[in-house]
C-alpha cells in the first residue's frame, strides 16, 4: 500500500482579526473559528483521498488562548491518521500579536472526514517531523475512542424526539399541516 508524508497534506491559511470577527467579549467568535477549522482541514483530507470527502466530526476542540483585535490567526492542518474510509486531520491555530510579534498557541483540534466510495484504498500516513510523530502516535487510541462514542451517539439518537415542540399533539412528523389548535 502506498503512503504519503504528513507534510504533503499540510494546508495553511492566515487571517487578520478584524472587529467584525469579534463577539461580546472582544475575542474571535467561536463559530467563526469552527468554520475556519472545517474549511482548512478539508484540504488535507482531500489531498489524501483525491475524491470528495465529508466532515464526520470535529473532535477535541481545545480553545487555549483567545484571539483578539490586531492578532493574526495562522491555521495549520494536516492528516494525522487514516482508516479504511476515514481520515483524521489535526489542526492548530497559532496566534500572533501583530504589534509585538509574540506568538501563542490558541487552539488545537482533530477533525474526521469520511469518503463515500466504499471501494477506495486510502494511503497510509507517514509522520515526517517531530510534531507529526507525536500527534500521529495517538491516532489508534483516538480512533478507538471515536468508535465507542459513535456507538453511544447512535443509541442516544434513538431517544431524541422528532415531534414538533410547539404542538400539543404528537405529530410523529407525519401529516403536519402547519396549523396548531
Amino acid at each position: 500500500m502506498n503512503s504519503i508524508d504528513c507534510s504533503r497534506t499540510l494546508s495553511i491559511s492566515n487571517h487578520r482579526v478584524f472587529s467584525s470577527d469579534l463577539n461580546e467579549h472582544n475575542t474571535v467568535f467561536g463559530g467563526k473559528i469552527l468554520a475556519t477549522i472545517d474549511d482548512n482541514s478539508s484540504i488535507p483530507a482531500s489531498r489524501v483521498a483525491r475524491i470528495e470527502t465529508v466532515t464526520a466530526s470535529i473532535d477535541q476542540v481545545n480553545f487555549i488562548l483567545p484571539f483578539k483585535l490586531q492578532d493574526s490567526m495562522c491555521t495549520e492542518s494536516y492528516v494525522s491518521g487514516v482508516g479504511s474510509r476515514s481520515i483524521e486531520v489535526f489542526t492548530k491555530i497559532i496566534g500572533e500579536h501583530l504589534k509585538t510579534g509574540e506568538r501563542f498557541l490558541g487552539l488545537t483540534c482533530f477533525s474526521t472526514f469520511v469518503v463515500i466510495d466504499k471501494d477506495i484504498k486510502l494511503p497510509m500516513i507517514h509522520p515526517d517531523n517531530p510534531e507529526a510523530e507525536y500527534v500521529c502516535q495517538g491516532y489508534e487510541k483516538r480512533q478507538s475512542e471515536r468508535m465507542e462514542k459513535l456507538l453511544t451517539q447512535e443509541k442516544f439518537n434513538q431517544n431524541i424526539s422528532l415531534d414538533f415542540p410547539w404542538s400539543s399533539e404528537v405529530s410523529n412528523n407525519v401529516g403536519y399541516t402547519g396549523t396548531d389548535k
